[in-house]
């Protein structure tokens, strides 16, 4: 028998077969450790096609409601809004957002001074939602209004607004807005049917409306109700209204409704005693009386010791189909809620008009007048008109009246509070910050 000579042992080293053997284990386990991998891979493939399969199948709003963001995503927060300033904000970029957590400064019933024709709720309107809605500006933060800090701004200070009545509505909003806050034994007002005067004694302040809807003279300006056909305009007269503005330390104009109570207007250029006058578009003779009053600005306030502001055009709100009106509305009747499209605009602001306005303003250079263009904010709001819950003719509409809104709803005034006090938010921000 051949004996074969046993092997030697190398020491440290293993033998070739358990090498061999390791190395094929680890082969084998490579290959099925694929093949699992790869099954699962295909599975879980399979099953987040179904899912997506599932989510597709989903109506649109279901499936966006469906739809997750990253964790990153989700903790990423909103770009933050800049600080309010009058040359770098737009007060007309925005939106109206519902708060019904909102505290009210005042109501119709907690400010003694709202006229009955604005007081809404005192007159029995059943809704109220009309009074939470913000405006926001897209890009900036319109601080909310302070009455304390406005009371502290108005100091020694005399605040005048001059025009119709929906400049009335935004005095009576802004007396309202800072009344609660001036001692009952501090404050007093004074009417007429020209000029009424706010004082807060303990801050030697007064705010003052002054009636002059055009702003130049009128043959209506006393006799508000002479009707169009017989109202005569003195479109190159203003000094029996203005010598009244002289040494306020802040004016607020508006003139617009008023002009748009017919297409055409009748003018004179002497006194409202001669027997000729002469019909005008209504945009002509809007330029003319716009730029008496600018001339009069321009040669009599003090930039240094007057700030002038204007109010854009408050736009009503006559035809329900304008913005799609809801069912059983006529007009601004029965509207509960604002017109929530972007840009919205309707037939109740003409653009004419707005370009006029601009352009007289733009072209002022001794006196800086600020335009605070509240239409675009006040386009959306056809719930907030008076509409029936307010007064015709010194008297409040009756049952019988407010059946028909056809004839008798307002929807030219606004509810107080309500629209005027954002007007005066707005006013507030470029004022005293």
């Amino acid at each position: 028998m051949v004996q074969i000579p046993a092997m030697k042992r190398v020491k440290g080293r293993a033998p070739l077969s358990v090498v061999v053997a390791i190395i094929g284990g680890l082969a084998l386990a490579g290959i099925i450790f694929t093949e699992d991998l790869r099954s699962i891979t295909e599975i879980a493939a399979k099953k987040e096609k179904a899912r997506e399969k599932k989510r597709t199948s989903l109506p649109a709003r279901t499936r966006a409601s469906t739809t997750r963001l990253t964790v990153a995503e989700e903790a990423r927060p909103p770009p933050p809004k800049k600080a309010f300033h009058p040359s770098r904000c737009s007060v007309t970029d925005g939106y109206w957002a519902y708060d019904r957590s909102k505290k009210l400064l005042y109501t119709d019933e907690t400010c003694p001074y709202i006229d009955r024709q604005d007081s809404c709720q005192r007159n029995g309107r059943p809704d109220s939602d009309y009074l939470y809605w913000d405006w926001h500006l897209d890009d900036c933060s319109l601080p909310r209004f302070d009455p304390l800090r406005a009371l502290e701004k108005l100091r020694g200070k005399r605040l005048l607004f001059v025009g119709d009545s929906l400049l009335l509505g935004q005095w009576l909003s802004l007396v309202c807005l800072v009344n609660s806050m001036v001692p009952y034994t501090a404050r007093s007002m004074e009417r007429s049917s020209t000029l009424n005067v706010y004082t807060a004694a303990e801050y030697n302040a007064t705010i003052e409306f002054y009636w002059a809807p055009f702003l130049v003279e009128s043959n209506s300006d006393r006799n508000i109700r002479l009707g169009a056909d017989g109202r005569v305009l003195h479109v190159d007269a203003i000094e029996m209204h203005a010598r009244r503005w002289k040494g306020a330390d802040i004016l607020v104009f508006d003139s617009y409704v008023w002009w748009m109570t017919g297409s055409r207007i009748k003018t004179v250029w002497g006194s409202f005693d001669d027997d000729g006058y002469e019909e005008l578009d209504a945009w002509v003779a809007f330029r003319l009386g716009l730029k008496t009053w600018a001339n009069w600005v321009d040669a009599n306030i003090n930039p240094n010791a007057t700030k002038v502001f204007f109010m854009s055009i408050s736009t009503t709100h006559m035809r329900s189909e304008d913005w799609g009106g809801r069912a059983g509305g006529v007009r601004c009747y029965n509207e509960t809620r604002p017109v929530t499209r972007k840009g919205y605009w309707g037939s109740g602001s003409d653009r004419r008009m707005m370009e006029v306005m601009g352009d007289v303003l733009g072209r002022m250079r001794r006196v800086p007048v600020s335009l605070l263009n509240i239409t675009q904010l006040t386009e959306h709001r056809v719930d907030a008109h008076v509409s029936v819950y307010t007064e015709a003719g010194g008297e409040l509409l009756t049952d019988a009246q407010r059946a028909d809104p056809e004839t008798h709803a307002d929807c030219i005034h606004w509810c107080v509070p309500g629209v005027p006090d954002t007007w005066n938010q707005i006013l507030y921000a470029h004022l005293f910050l």
